[in-house]
């Protein structure tokens, strides 16, 4: 149905989408929330990360270059192959790929932002201070300096007692707390904010792998976050969680650790993927081959990935079927890996490739990361990994797995994608010596390593003996990194110089069917001035009058109103309008939460442990303020959407995107349980004695009574909801939120009090500590369900909910 074009015309509603969509200047750019500019910050902040991270690479290559040699200091080359690492790790590659997820995403998905864009500059904020809280550890000679995997004993406070360890652990905490809130917001914009018709087999792959990837965030990076909160207990006050004399086991260290650690490796591939699969359409001039395949293996790649963590603990002394296990599993994900290349292969093989400068990037990609994988298929067995572990035959394969797999695509998708941020092209030739110098300088850097690794030289030393004839290898390699941070100079110098001489470039210039390439170059704020409704993966290519109608105005919510930032939502599976989400504005408060936060984690840091509880305390509040924003005060009936339909606001439909997004944090939350509860039976298993002989058993009624309590506050909620529902506000919600309430006090209570009562002190045995550990999770879980059910009380009050508006109580219930 032909949608009417909007009063005034297009350049009327482009300049009132400009002005709702506009954003404050000044300090009031911490204000900002909109995508593109959230997501160009994490682009531009994790790239500079990224400089930071190759100078630290440059002093190791430096070091190593020649034998015996006194350039850096036993001490500071420790800290610098720590930091390196972290850098590379959590403040290059994860947030560089939120980065471009959240500047792509809406764009290709045919939204105008995302789901929760007020959660993106909180996770922008704390990523930026827990990245400056790290990198600051450099600047005072106290950064971390036991490894970015930070193995216990060795980062313990027996063998490392400054706070060297605890920057690590606080920092980087810190920062996978941005990483976590970004992966919710990624899962819940990509069901639900979509183009109209985009069905889940409709869907660009870019959303698909994203999906992926981020629901592998959620679940992946919770085991680290409760392995860095249980050491740093243990460093601050002696709970001896991997304590082998009272209990604990350092080998808990590394399974948690790498619970987490090789899901990553795909969490940073898939996105180099997803972005292959996004370009290689435009530039092979086809659609890609095999979409189904390449969806299966994607999924499939996600699952396995979670059953290989084993495999970077084949030395440990794991039961040889356990090996045999893992070993077969680390083999088993090349398959699905394998078929994405077939695609891609089948694809340029099929279609009229264009050699131009991102497909450049993308044949060293292909290169390199194939031969990564045959490495990895190497130190897949486990005889030959018993021989190179711990070599720089492993420091090469990663290497060539997550350079190959992540930062060739990344550049590839920089020289792509500048066109439609800028509006000008990059320099073909700078490009051309770009890519040459950094592909030739990265194979003769870490090529050569897979001969020192197999010669016996082991990673993490700062000198070797010249006995060794290691000193060519070695030098040679140096001089390939450096020759590589030419590359990389040369591609900086490149895109600055295109930003002032660079030539316009016009509208879509690679071809590409993708809708982010059917908005204006540079993009308005609002993205699109009407969304679309599409009927297939390449709407650009199958439906060549889809463009004017958008920008006209004559497709869905293009009429500007109320002074409301609207976008459409779908059904997750497909893709029929669902309803209208009214976005929120520009706001101080995500700014202001991560302060507050950052001050829990600065306090924590210096034992400033009364300063810790204050900041944690005015979190909770800047977090209630920031939720009292959210809602209109008023019913609505159904509100005109464009051709034809009308639909209800989200805050009065089901399944909003808030309860999509606490769904997705629930997922993250329930792993964080499941992994300490994971620590409990391990360490059950391994301890000696376990329990305790001093262990005094609690009494009967005390667990009872807490658990009548969680029930009582289950009731509440739901009978809260039901009560509201039917009868609205002269029912009896507010004695079922009381109710609520109450037994959110009282559980809490009772479960803080288990270790007092009966558990033991938790500084004498890892069982002590472990189950304080879990009676303190579920005593704060209930403790903030008391807090929320007053707070749905006072929203109610406020007149925030109605008979048809309850999603606070939808979401009390849901917790």
């Amino acid at each position: 149905m032909r949608a009417p074009t909007p009063p005034g015309g297009p350049v009327a509603n482009h300049r009132a989408l400009t002005r709702i969509w506009s954003n404050p200047g000044g300090f009031g750019r911490l204000k900002v929330v909109n995508h593109g500019v959230v997501g160009k910050r994490f682009l531009v902040t994790g790239m500079l990360f990224f400089l930071l991270g190759g100078l630290l690479a440059m002093l190791m290559r430096a070091q190593l270059a020649t034998s015996n040699n006194a350039f850096l200091s036993h001490a500071a080359y420790n800290q610098v192959f720590t930091m390196h690492g972290t850098v590379m790790m959590f403040l290059f590659a994860i947030p560089v790929i939120e980065g471009i997820s959240l500047y792509l995403l809406p764009k290709l998905l045919g939204a105008r932002d995302l789901a929760f864009p007020r959660l993106s500059s909180f996770g922008y904020f704390c990523f930026l201070f827990g990245g400056l809280i790290l990198v600051g550890s450099l600047l005072f000679g106290v950064a971390p300096q036991s490894g970015w995997f930070m193995y216990t004993p060795l980062s313990s406070s027996v063998f490392s007692p400054g706070v060297n360890s605890d920057v690590w652990l606080l920092g980087v905490t810190f920062v996978e707390i941005s990483a976590v809130a970004i992966g919710v917001e990624i899962c819940a914009t990509v069901l639900k904010l979509r183009a109209a018709g985009m069905a889940l087999h409709k869907m660009p792959l870019f959303g698909w792998y994203m999906l992926v990837t981020a629901a592998m965030i959620v679940f992946g990076f919770p085991p680290l976050i409760l392995a860095s909160i249980l050491l740093e207990i243990e460093r601050a006050f002696d709970w001896p969680f991997f304590a082998v004399d009272r209990g604990g086991d350092p080998l808990l260290w590394q399974h948690l650790f790498w619970l987490f650690g090789h899901p990553e490796v795909y969490i940073i591939f898939l996105p180099g993927a997803a972005l292959v699969s996004t370009m290689l359409p435009a530039l092979a001039r086809r659609p890609i081959v095999g979409y189904t395949a390449i969806v299966v293996s994607v999924i499939a790649t996600g699952f396995i990935s979670f059953a290989l963590w084993v495999h970077h603990m084949f030395t440990v002394g794991i039961p040889h079927l356990a090996l045999a296990f893992f070993s077969a599993a680390s083999m088993l994900v090349a398959i699905p890996t394998a078929v994405q290349f077939f695609a891609w292969i089948a694809t340029l093989w099929s279609g009229r490739p264009v050699l131009r400068l991102p497909m450049l990037y993308l044949f060293g990609f292909l290169a390199i990361f194939v031969f990564g994988g045959l490495t990895g298929v190497m130190v897949a067995l486990v005889p030959f990994d018993w021989q190179v572990h711990d070599t720089h035959f492993v420091v090469a394969h990663m290497h060539y797995v997550l350079v190959g797999g992540f930062v060739f695509p990344l550049l590839a998708a920089i020289y792509f994608w500048l066109p439609q941020v800028t509006g000008r092209m990059a320099s073909e030739r700078l490009g051309q010596w770009a890519f040459w110098l950094i592909f030739i300088g990265f194979n003769v850097t870490f090529f050569i390593m897979h001969f020192t690794g197999l010669l016996g030289m082991t990673r993490r030393v700062y000198t070797y003996h010249p006995e060794f004839g290691l000193d060519l290898f070695n030098l040679i390699s140096s001089i390939g990194g450096f020759v590589m941070t030419m590359g990389f100079a040369l591609f900086l110098l490149d895109l600055l110089l295109h930003v002032r001489f660079g030539e316009p470039a016009r509208r879509n210039p690679w071809g590409a069917g993708t809708l982010e390439w059917a908005m204006l170059t540079p993009p308005p704020l609002y993205n699109f001035a009407s969304l679309p409704e599409v009927d297939s993966r390449a709407p650009l290519w199958d439906q060549p009058e889809l463009a004017g109608a958008m920008a006209g105005g004559r497709q869905f919510l293009g009429i500007a109103r109320h002074n409301w930032q609207e976008t459409l939502a779908v059904h997750a599976v497909t893709g029929e309008p669902d309803y209208i989400v009214i976005l929120p504005q520009p706001s101080w408060w995500p700014f202001a939460s991560a302060v507050a936060v950052g001050v829990f984690f600065v306090g924590f840091l210096f034992s400033f442990y009364w300063l810790a509880a204050a900041g944690a305390a005015i979190a909770v509040m800047l977090f209630l303020r920031w939720g009292w924003d959210n809602g209109i005060r008023e019913d609505q009936p159904k509100l005109a959407a464009g051709r034809g339909i009308e639909l209800l606001r989200h805050d009065m439909a089901t399944g909003a995107p808030g309860w999509w997004g606490l769904a997705f944090t629930h997922a993250a939350n329930a792993t964080l349980l499941a992994s300490l509860i994971f620590g409990y039976f391990f360490l059950w298993l391994v301890a000696e004695v376990w329990p305790p002989p001093a262990f005094i058993d609690v009494a009967a009624w005390l667990p009872l009574t807490v658990l009548a309590a969680m029930a009582g506050g289950a009731l509440g909620a739901n009978r809260a909801l039901a009560a509201m529902t039917t009868a609205g506000q002269d029912s009896l919600w507010l004695v079922w939120l009381l109710l609520a309430a109450a037994a959110g006090v009282a559980a809490a209570a009772g479960f803080f009090a288990l270790p007092i009562i009966g558990i033991g002190a938790p500084t004498v045995h890892a069982y002590n500590a472990t189950v304080t550990a879990l009676a303190g999770y579920a005593g704060l879980h209930t403790a903030l369900a008391a807090v929320w059910s007053l707070f749905a009380l006072l929203r109610v009050k406020a007149g925030f909910l109605s008979p048809a508006r309850t999603l606070d109580l939808q979401l009390l219930r849901l917790w």
